[in-house]
């Protein structure tokens, strides 16, 4: 059992970092005596392959004691735009689909993760964020398109 965690704990520590955020907001939604209040974030995350593409993702945070170690886990709550920045070209060979960035949302088994799909027909770029979880996946999510003018 404690080979199991030290292993978890080794892959999470050897994983790659989440792709370039940027901090935007941060509104305090439950005072809590101790620790830090709950609160929703908004980050911005920038698509890596597709100039001018913005998404923003607000999120709940947990606060309190725990919150404030990095121990709560926090509610699969959030909501996802993305938008154009600039005129959007969709570059030749890119992936049909692709996790374009993510975040911890606990200690160690669940993150948010923004995905990139192709509708190659439309010339739309469809962003989904969902909640996920080491051992069991969650369907919690939510969905933004971008048009690309380049056709």
């Amino acid at each position: 059992m404690r080979r199991a965690v030290l292993l978890t704990a080794l892959a999470l520590l050897a994983a790659p970092a989440a792709h370039a955020q940027t901090k935007i907001d941060s509104i305090n939604t439950n005072f809590r005596w101790l620790g830090p209040d709950d609160r929703v974030v908004v980050t911005r995350y920038d698509d890596p392959k597709v100039a001018n593409v913005s998404c923003y993702l607000s999120r709940a945070e947990t606060g309190g004691v725990k919150g404030g170690l990095g121990l709560a886990e926090d509610p699969s709550r959030f909501s996802l735009a993305c938008r154009a920045v600039g005129p959007v070209t969709i570059p030749p060979g890119l992936p049909h689909s692709e996790v374009i960035a993510w975040t911890s949302a606990s200690l160690f088994f669940k993150t948010f993760k923004v995905h990139r799909a192709v509708d190659a027909e439309k010339h739309v770029l469809v962003y989904t964020v969902v909640s996920t979880r080491l051992i069991n996946g969650s369907p919690y999510n939510s969905v933004s398109a971008v048009l690309a003018d380049g056709r």
